[in-house]
Order: C-alpha cells, then sequence, then structure tokens
C-alpha cells in the first residue's frame, strides 16, 4: 500500500477505509493483533524528516476524517488500531530516533491543530494512542522531558482532559531522544508513571521490567495504577 499522503491526495475516507480493512485482514492472516497506525500527525512542518509522507496530509480536518475512516477500516479488519505520535509530531524538524524534538507553540496553536485529530481519533473508537519524544512546554514546562514521559501531558492531558480510556503505548524507547538521556530502567519507569501502559522496545527489557519492578515496590508508581493497565490490556485482548 502507498504510504498515507497518498490516501491523502486521494480524499477519498472510502480507500482511507480500505486500507485500513486490508492492512487489518492481512495482518491478522499472520498472528498480528495491533496496528501501529493511523499517523494523525498534521504535516505542517516542510523540513519534518520523518513524519511527511507518512502524515494523510496538512489540513487538519482532512487528517481527521481519513483518520477516523482507517480505524474503521481497521476495526473491520478485525485488529486494534494506534493513533500517533501524540500530542503531534507533524511541526518538528528533528528526527526522534535521532534527538529530543521540540515544538514551542502554545496550547491555542495545539488545540487548533495538533490535538483535533487524536480527539477525532478518540471519537471514532480508536483502541490505543502512541506518544512521542518531543519536549511541548506549553503542556509540561518541565526541562528535557518529552510527552513520553510526561504526566501531564500522557495522565492531565489525554487522560483526564481527552477522557481516552483505552491503551496507551511509548513510542520506541531505543531512539536516541529518550535512551540518550535515561537509562533503560528509570525511562520505563518514568514512563509507566507518566500513564503509558507498554513501555515499547526498551534497549533492555530485563532492565526495564526491573526498573517498573522497583518503582512500584518503593510506592513510585501506585500499584492501583499497575491494576488498571493490567485490566486495559485484558480488555483490549478479550475483544479480539
Amino acid at each position: 500500500l502507498p504510504r498515507a499522503m497518498a490516501l491523502g491526495a486521494a480524499r477519498d475516507p472510502e480507500l482511507a477505509f480500505r486500507a485500513g480493512q486490508l492492512s487489518a485482514s492481512e495482518g491478522r492472516s499472520l498472528g498480528v493483533y495491533v496496528d501501529f497506525y493511523p499517523i494523525v500527525d498534521v504535516n505542517n512542518n516542510p523540513r519534518n524528516p520523518i513524519i511527511n509522507i507518512r502524515s494523510f496530509g496538512e489540513e487538519v480536518a482532512l487528517v481527521s476524517d481519513l483518520a477516523r475512516a482507517y480505524i474503521r477500516g481497521i476495526h473491520a479488519g478485525g485488529m486494534l488500531a494506534t493513533a500517533k505520535h501524540f500530542p503531534g509530531h507533524g511541526d518538528t524538524a528533528t528526527d526522534t530516533h535521532l534527538g529530543l524534538a521540540l515544538i514551542e507553540h502554545p496550547r491555542s496553536r495545539l488545540d487548533a491543530v495538533e490535538l483535533p485529530p487524536f480527539a477525532a481519533a478518540i471519537s471514532g473508537g480508536v483502541d490505543a494512542i502512541m506518544s512521542s519524544h518531543i519536549m511541548l512546554p506549553a503542556l509540561d514546562p518541565s526541562p528535557g522531558i518529552p510527552a513520553t514521559l510526561s504526566r501531564p501531558i500522557l495522565t492531565g492531558l489525554l487522560r483526564n482532559e481527552m477522557k481516552f480510556q483505552g491503551l496507551v503505548f511509548t513510542d520506541s524507547m531505543s531512539m536516541w531522544a529518550v535512551s540518550r538521556s535515561f537509562a533503560p530502567d528509570k525511562a520505563a519507569a518514568i514512563a509507566i508513571g507518566a500513564g503509558a501502559d507498554i513501555v515499547l522496545h526498551s534497549p533492555d527489557a530485563d532492565a526495564a521490567f526491573r526498573g517498573i519492578k522497583a518503582a512500584v515496590q518503593s510506592g513510585e508508581i501506585p500499584e492501583s495504577q499497575i491494576t488498571q493497565s493490567v485490566e486495559r490490556i485484558l480488555r483490549a485482548k478479550a475483544r479480539l
């Protein structure tokens, strides 16, 4: 299948639906249950080296409409859909595989451009949302803390304000935006404490497990929060 921008150029929600459905049916035939798609970032920075043609386009309404159609298609094919990269990776000129990105827009701009496609995905029943390794001072002024590690963003904004009740995945924790500054055990514990349910692709999974376990044992992460994450995961599995 072509990248999302080709679907955006077609401006046809039915094609987006069919692409999602085909991806899901093919994935399920191979035993894959989670689709880390659609990308709902608005492609509004021509210097973006990593989102660009992976986005449906630069129009907020178009991205929102095609994302909802793609999600419907994924569900029709029997998979779980994931919207990414929360709260928006479109207006960066940094590849977060290689460095920590920064978006300095005020909250009013984020509410107008970056967040609406995620709100559309949530209202469209998206099963999961993936975080981004991007600093957004308007949402969390803590220095050096990307959204993946930010409780004000993952819990305050996504869970409490936007009322998302599905799964929260981190983006790959092996990417330099996180792994260059945080050890695997600490990064995993901070991400779970921030509100993530699943730590994705840690550079050291054993260390990540030990870090989360130690944070729970010390009370840094409430055991009730772990229970809530486990329940979300089990509910998602049960739906499949």
